[in-house]
């Protein structure tokens, strides 16, 4: 028994920016494909955001294909709602041929002789199976909210959310709010939900910080100058382990401004170490357990701090820079002891977000291609299987591959890629094999797929 399925030159995961800048760029080198999206494009921005979020780099920053920001504060950080207008414009103009509410379930490679591979593509919906000559994973790589299992150790009517699902400070019930992680997102919910006037008990992990503004300039200004962004992970100091650095916290709320953990603690926020552990006791006390060592923590984000602005220093001596005189910033409160315990119902803490990330599921990937932490191997969005990318994750090339900055960059070198492996395949060179096609279709073949070495 036969049926029908549909095949594709390219087969695109995710409707994000990542996506739908692929798209852009396949457009324009002229080769067909599809978009499919789980939920709807760009969804994230508009729904696993709180209501204050804005962009932590300027607005100068955003610069998909073909849609640089047009608007006229090119120094100033687009609110939640500019910034989903922003994306909604880009998705307008790039009009890519999009299937909103199809999940990708199993990508599977398929050996077509040689070093040949031709990849089954899964779905949840009606269609259920194609297939694809090459694949673009462009899903991100925030996939999981991590909560801990020590959570199970709260007491149950405590409320709980991850940081993708608050909101604001209003709908959290009565009583003090205990964030956990003290990332991006951490810090800048801590702010929000301190400006809003309710008490914050905040364990502070290790993520770095860095100024706002220094020397009369945006320090983002200062190291797209020195050239910072524009540094591939491969010359980076880290290398490949930059991709496992935290972001360094800081806002473009009210127009920016640094983001300051000693001078919250001046204000009445509650600052400890990173939350070790939950004990209950046999009468319903329940003691949070911090690790020690939060004044050594504070004290190197602000040594990160100090060294990012020593660096632009240098510059402005370098190039003989006119600009106001340099400074160091000094802390204005330190921990007058160490605080490893405290008494959740004493505290009055009445909810809890946690702001410690995201894990990446790439599970309906089946290709051999991921290290031994999960993790996708790649060179520039290159996997060793022909026709298989990434795209859209943090430090895939440079610091703004998963942001608005970098991904048109990543996104048109994978076009040239990808029309260089449809050309070496000689797909019938014909505009059929590039976009969607009816075929015949029986049992579909498996087997194992040999990974291309480099050179082949």
């Amino acid at each position: 028994m036969t049926r029908t399925h549909e095949h594709h030159a390219v087969v695109i995961v995710g409707g994000g920016q990542a996506g739908l800048s692929m798209s852009a760029c396949l457009q324009q080198a002229g080769i067909g494909h599809v978009v499919f999206e789980k939920h709807t494009a760009l969804h994230v921005w508009q729904s696993r955001r709180w209501d204050n979020f804005c962009l932590v780099t300027p607005n100068w920053q955003c610069d998909l294909p073909g849609h640089p920001y047009a608007g006229d504060d090119p120094h100033g950080f687009m609110k939640k709602d500019e910034i989903v207008a922003y994306l909604a414009a880009f998705r307008r103009k790039v009009a890519p041929p999009l299937r909103e509410g199809v999940a990708v379930r199993l990508v599977k490679p398929r050996p077509q002789g040689g070093y040949d591979v031709q990849y089954s593509v899964g779905t949840d919906t009606a269609l259920r199976h194609c297939t694809a000559d090459q694949v673009v994973v462009a899903s991100g790589g925030y996939h999981l909210p991590i909560v801990p299992r020590m959570a199970e150790r709260l007491p149950a009517g405590l409320k709980q959310l991850h940081s993708e699902q608050y909101r604001n400070a209003a709908e959290l019930p009565p009583g003090a709010v205990l964030v956990v992680g003290s990332g991006q997102s951490g810090a800048q919910i801590a702010e929000d939900l301190h400006l809003a006037g309710r008490q914050v008990v905040l364990a502070v992990g290790e993520a770095p910080r860095c100024a706002r503004f220094y020397r009369g300039r945006d320090v983002v200004d200062w190291l797209a100058d020195m050239g910072y962004y524009e540094m591939p992970v491969g010359q980076h100091p880290l290398r490949e382990g930059v991709r496992d650095n935290t972001n360094h916290y800081v806002t473009g709320r009210d127009g920016g401004r640094d983001i300051d953990l000693r001078r919250f603690a001046l204000q009445g926020m509650q600052l400890h170490g990173a939350l070790e552990g939950v004990d209950s006791a046999a009468d319903g006390a329940v003691t949070l357990r911090f690790k020690p060592g939060l004044a050594a923590v504070l004290d190197k984000a602000d040594a990160i701090y100090n060294g990012i602005n020593a660096s632009i220093d240098q510059y402005i001596e370098r190039q003989g820079i006119e600009a106001p005189p340099p400074s160091r910033y000094e802390p204005v409160w330190v921990p007058p002891e160490e605080r490893t315990t405290l008494d959740l119902q004493a505290a009055g803490i009445g909810s809890v977000v946690w702001c410690i990330g995201f894990a990446p599921d790439f599970s309906w990937l089946d290709a051999p291609v991921f290290n031994g932490r999960g993790q996708p191997q790649h060179e520039r969005g290159v996997t060793a299987l022909p026709g298989l990318y990434f795209l859209g994750l943090p430090w895939l090339h440079t610091w703004g591959s998963g942001r608005f900055s970098g991904v048109a960059r990543d996104a048109r070198h994978l076009a040239e890629v990808i029309a260089a492996e449809q050309e070496r395949r000689g797909s019938d060179g014909a505009p059929a094999a590039r976009v969607a096609r009816t075929v015949a279709s029986g049992a579909s073949g498996n087997g194992s797929v040999r990974p291309r070495t480099p050179g082949q």
